[in-house]
C-alpha cells in the first residue's frame, strides 16, 4: 500500500548573514605605520592590550617590522597575494631560447646524448619548443 501523500517540505538552507565568512581585511599603509609607531611606544606589557584592541596577531606587526625596515615605507604597501613572479616575460623568453639552442645542440650530437635527445623528440612531440625550428645549430 502506498504512503500517504506529505505537504512539501522545505530543503533549501538559507545562511544567516552574521555567520558568513568574513573576507580577508586589508590594511592602509598609514594604519600599519600607526600601529608600529604605537607598537614602538609602549611599555613592558602594554603590547597585548594593543594587539587585542585592535585584533591584530603578533605575526603580523613582525612581518610589518621587517617590510619596513627592509623597503622603508614601500614596503608596508598592499602586494599581491602569493609568490612574486620568478621570471619577467623577457627572462622567460631568454630561458626558452637557450633551452630550445640547447635542444636543438643535443638533437645534433652523434652519441648517447642525441640518441636519447632524438628519442625524447620522437616520443613527445608535444614538448617540442616550436623555437627550435627557428634558431640556426650551434656548430
Amino acid at each position: 500500500m502506498p504512503k500517504p501523500m506529505r505537504p512539501e517540505i522545505q530543503t533549501q538552507v538559507m545562511p544567516e548573514p552574521a555567520l558568513e565568512k568574513r573576507s580577508r581585511r586589508s590594511f592602509t599603509t598609514e594604519y600599519k605605520l600607526k600601529i608600529l609607531s604605537q607598537a614602538d611606544q609602549c611599555a613592558r606589557g602594554e603590547l597585548g592590550a594593543l594587539l587585542r584592541k585592535e585584533k591584530l596577531y603578533s605575526n603580523q606587526l613582525q612581518q610589518w617590522r621587517r617590510e619596513f625596515a627592509e623597503r622603508g615605507i614601500a614596503g608596508l604597501a598592499k602586494t599581491a597575494p602569493g609568490p612574486q613572479a620568478r621570471l619577467t616575460p623577457e627572462q622567460r623568453e631568454v630561458e626558452h631560447r637557450n633551452v630550445s639552442l640547447l635542444i636543438h645542440h643535443a638533437l645534433d650530437r652523434h652519441d648517447a646524448v642525441g640518441d636519447l635527445a632524438r628519442r625524447l623528440r620522437r616520443d613527445f612531440p608535444r614538448q617540442s619548443l616550436p623555437l627550435a625550428k627557428t634558431i640556426e645549430p650551434i656548430d
